[in-house]
């Protein structure tokens, strides 16, 4: 059996360690030895990106804002739904995460940080929301572990009613937030719904072949 190897790690604002590893071609990221992401699930992520941008696909030049690049699946899906000229922020708060994905991670989805259509902010995607108003037709977040906190606890303030505003007013009217959850968050959904989205929550599995749903992603609508 091929040992895992520590590719990489930093101490995040928290002071809770954030390292990638690899094992026999598969990668992790993991916080304080606990694992947030596998390349090897990634259904999930690529779902996300799939259900965010579904409405902005066919527009000549949908706008796009990804909140968390992690491991660059759900950039890899939108990427791929909406085409060569469609304009996609990604926001990372952890520069680190962005540098692994250029050094150790160019043969699952690295090489897409250096696309021409994407542009990386080193910053919370809090801040890229609070100075944006009616500029995208899709976001999608996939930071921390959903509506509840795990990795930086300041991150718990996007799901509030004030972040699920700045969401609102970031999107065009028409426009759709996709967000990933741990799981089902009735209080969530319930915020999103009393802000004036169109809310559905959808089950999706971790892996392709899982047997069951093991997250939950919250499809938000903004009415025209």
């Amino acid at each position: 059996m091929k040992p895992e190897r520590k590719l990489a790690e930093t101490t995040i604002r928290s002071g809770a360690r954030l390292m990638l590893h690899e094992h026999d071609g598969s990668y992790a990221i993991r916080l304080n030895g606990q694992t947030l992401m596998l390349s090897v699930q990634s259904a999930s992520e690529l779902l996300l990106g799939e259900l965010a941008v579904a409405r902005a696909a066919n527009q000549p030049t949908p706008n796009v804002l990804i909140g968390g690049l992690g491991l660059g699946f759900s950039l890899r899906s939108v990427l791929a739904k909406t085409g060569p000229t469609a304009t996609v922020h990604v926001a990372e708060l952890i520069p680190q995460v962005v540098d692994w994905n250029r050094e150790f991670l160019a043969a699952v989805n690295g090489k897409l940080v250096d696309d021409p259509r994407v542009t990386i902010f080193a910053d919370d995607v809090w801040n890229v929301l609070a100075t944006a108003r009616d500029r995208y037709d899709a976001l999608l977040l996939d930071i921390d572990n959903g509506p509840t906190a795990m990795v930086q606890q300041p991150n718990a303030r996007l799901y509030s009613p004030k972040g699920i505003r700045l969401m609102l007013m970031a999107l065009k009217p028409g426009g759709r937030a996709a967000i990933w959850s741990a799981g089902p968050d009735h209080g969530f959904a319930d915020r999103l719904s009393k802000t004036g989205f169109r809310v559905e929550a959808i089950p999706a599995k971790l892996y392709a072949n899982a047997k069951r749903c093991g997250c939950t992603i919250y499809v938000a609508d903004k009415p025209v």
